[in-house]
């Protein structure tokens, strides 16, 4: 297969190609010279291609100032001892130092430019009698022109790096959600089947001692595994489907289900309507509260459990006490309540344990209030 060669990287395009226009102009002008002053014009012509090839693989590195110095010496030379139109290849080296990313280095080169730029300009005007105000007014827009063009240049290329460093941003951002979400999937999954689990464990441990003594309540306790393992896996076909949001009232239901399955009595106190807290904040604490039912069925060895939930007007505050033996204040934010905690602070909960005869877990959540645009309307 034949390769092609390339003059300039394939990541520019066809940009640099469509510069090379420029260059029939100083061929035209060579034209007209003749001698040594025509064949060192084409020397230096070719030179100035050379350095323009040259830059194209050198941005950002330590001789990219030197040949953007050549290039502007070339420009120099053809403007002074040739024609003032050779001016016109400044675009060349105003393209090149709109390059540099470095505010030091751009003001070195945009310096550079107005030298070679004004300077020619300036000595043809005093010493050229045949300009006429025609050259000098068809002149001076163009070198506006490039004096301004490293600007916008600049201007472009910060613009993509800065969309460059979006996009690496973007994409940390996207892999820091999706590992968010792993840890979410995983606390859920936690939180979802590890008191089910336990529970299970329990019951068949007390059924293999009641199979030897009382026959019918161990078969009673095997339909309550079946039980509680047909709720385990429709729980888990309803979080892998739709991650589906509890509410408090559902979680509540739960709660008494599952501790009265693990044969500790509940008692419920407080509202039973939540209509007016979110459906995201209800679905953050009734997560909480399962956790919490969860710590008692595993680690409490308690009887009874009670639930209170109070409702005020900036704040809703739950609180679950058993008569278990309490946490082990070197354990005390272990057993899932570092979990607690982290989501409690997506809607600036907080959480507050206390030992008293067994272990109270308060949870308080401030309520942001709807306010009524009607309420302030005068009658």
């Amino acid at each position: 297969m034949i390769k092609m060669i390339s003059m300039f990287p394939k990541k520019f395009g066809l940009f640099p190609y469509i510069f090379l226009v420029y260059l029939l102009f100083p061929i035209y002008f060579l034209t007209k010279e003749t001698g040594i002053k025509q064949l060192t014009g084409y020397g230096m012509l070719v030179l100035f291609l050379f350095t323009y090839c040259k830059l194209f693989y050198l941005i950002e590195k330590k001789s990219f100032s030197f040949w953007l110095a050549v290039q502007l010496a070339i420009v120099f030379i053809f403007s002074v001892f040739y024609d003032l139109n050779y001016l016109f290849l400044g675009f060349f080296p105003a393209n090149f130092v709109g390059w540099y990313s470095s505010k030091k280095m751009f003001k070195f080169g945009f310096i550079g430019l107005v030298i070679v730029e004004i300077a020619p300009f300036i000595y043809q005007l005093m010493t050229n009698p045949r300009l006429s105000a025609v050259d000098i007014i068809y002149v001076i827009p163009f070198i506006i022109i490039m004096l301004i063009s490293p600007f916008g240049i600049r201007s472009m290329n910060r613009r993509m790096e800065l969309e460059q460093e979006l996009e690496k941003a973007n994409e940390k951002i996207e892999e820091l959600v999706k590992r968010e979400e792993r840890v979410r999937i995983a606390r859920d999954l936690h939180d979802t089947l590890g008191h089910m689990l336990s529970l299970l464990t329990l019951k068949s441990q007390l059924v293999q001692k009641l199979v030897k003594v009382d026959i019918e309540r161990a078969k009673l306790e095997a339909k309550e595994m079946e039980d509680t393992s047909r709720a385990a896996l429709k729980q888990v076909r309803e979080l892998v489907t739709d991650m589906r949001a509890i509410t408090i009232t559902e979680e509540l239901l739960h709660a008494q289900r599952i501790l009265r399955a693990a044969g500790i009595t509940y008692h419920y106190e407080g509202d039973s309507s939540f209509s007016n807290i979110s459906p995201f904040i209800q679905n953050i604490m009734g997560m909480c509260m399962r956790e919490a039912v969860t710590n008692i069925i595993k680690h409490s060895r308690a009887s009874h459990c009670k639930v209170k939930i109070v409702q005020m007007a900036d704040m809703i505050k739950i609180t679950m006490k058993d008569d278990g033996i309490g946490i082990d204040e070197k354990k005390l934010y272990g057993n899932g309540l570092k979990g607690i905690e982290e989501r409690l602070t997506l809607i600036d909960g907080v959480l507050v344990l206390s030992n008293s005869n067994g272990t109270a877990v308060q949870i308080t959540v401030p309520i942001i209030k709807k306010v009524d645009r009607e309420e302030g309307a005068i009658g």
